[in-house]
C-alpha cells in the first residue's frame, strides 16, 4: 500500500469550502502514479520497456466531503493483476480515519511508442504486492450512454493546460469538464468514468448531455468517436 498526505487548502476547495470532486481525482492520482516507487521490479520493467500505465476506468463513490483545511490521507493498493491490466483501490480518509472516497480503478499498461498495450513479464506481475480488495459497491467498468434524449453542447478545445506527461488530457480534466455541464446544485454521491480515446492538444471535445435515472451521463467525444464517458448520479 502507498500513502500520501494531503490537507483540504484554498485551491482544492469551491466556493462553499468543501473539497472539489476534480481535485480529489488528482489526489488520487497523484498517490496511484508515486505508487510505483514501492514495486522496485515492476518500476525497472516499464522504465527498460518504454511502457507506463494509462488509467481505463475509475468508479468513485463520495461517502462525504471534505471541507477547508481538514487533514486526509489517500492510500492505494492493488488487488488484481493481468499481463495487460491492473486493478487497484484508492481510498481517501480523513483525520479519524474514516473514509470519504471510496474508489477502485483498472489501469492499462501500454507502450509510449505506439500507443499499444503491452504485456508484463511474469517476473514484474510476480514482484507486485498485492492486497485485498478494498469494501465498496463494485460497479461495471462499461458505461453505455441512451441511445436518445441526448443534449449536444458547445464543443471544448484541449488547452495546454490540460496535457500532463504522457502528452495528452490529464484523467481529471475530462471530469472537470463534464461537471460543467450538470445543473447547479447536482450532489454527485457516485462517478464512473470510461476512457477510450486519449485526447490531445488541440483536440475539439463535443459533449452530449444524457438524463438518467438518477443523474447524468456525459459523453466527450472527438469527431464522433467517445473519447471519455462519464456517468454521474446522485
Amino acid at each position: 500500500m502507498y500513502t500520501l498526505n494531503h490537507k483540504v487548502t484554498t485551491s482544492c476547495c469551491d466556493n462553499e469550502g468543501r473539497l472539489k470532486l476534480y481535485s480529489a481525482l488528482q489526489m488520487m492520482q497523484d498517490c496511484s502514479e508515486m505508487w510505483i516507487d514501492g514495486e522496485p521490479t515492476a518500476r525497472k520493467f516499464f522504465t527498460d520497456n518504454n511502457m507506463t500505465q494509462l488509467l481505463a476506468t475509475r468508479q468513485v463513490e463520495v461517502m462525504r466531503v471534505p471541507r477547508f483545511k481538514e487533514d486526509l490521507t489517500v492510500t492505494t493498493s492493488i488487488y488484481e493483476v493481468l499481463p495487460m491490466y491492473g486493478f487497484r483501490n484508492t481510498f481517501i480518509r480523513d483525520a479519524q480515519g474514516q473514509p470519504c472516497y471510496r474508489t477502485w480503478s483498472m489501469g492499462a499498461f501500454v507502450d509510449l511508442a505506439t500507443g499499444k498495450l503491452a504485456r508484463l513479464s511474469d517476473e514484474a506481475i510476480a514482484s507486485l504486492t498485492l492486497e485485498p480488495k478494498q469494501e465498496m459497491n463494485y460497479r461495471g467498468r462499461r458505461i453505455i450512454p441512451p441511445k436518445q434524449d441526448g443534449i449536444e453542447l458547445e464543443p471544448v478545445r484541449v488547452m495546454r493546460a490540460d496535457i500532463d506527461y504522457n502528452r495528452h488530457m490529464n484523467n481529471a480534466n475530462y471530469v472537470r469538464i463534464a461537471m460543467e455541464l450538470l445543473p447547479e446544485g447536482f450532489e454527485v454521491k457516485d462517478m464512473r468514468v470510461e476512457y477510450r480515446i486519449a485526447a490531445k492538444l488541440g483536440d475539439l471535445l463535443v459533449p452530449t448531455l444524457y438524463p438518467i435515472d438518477g443523474g447524468y451521463i456525459v459523453s466527450l467525444a472527438i469527431d464522433g468517436q467517445p473519447s471519455a464517458i462519464i456517468e454521474f448520479i446522485s
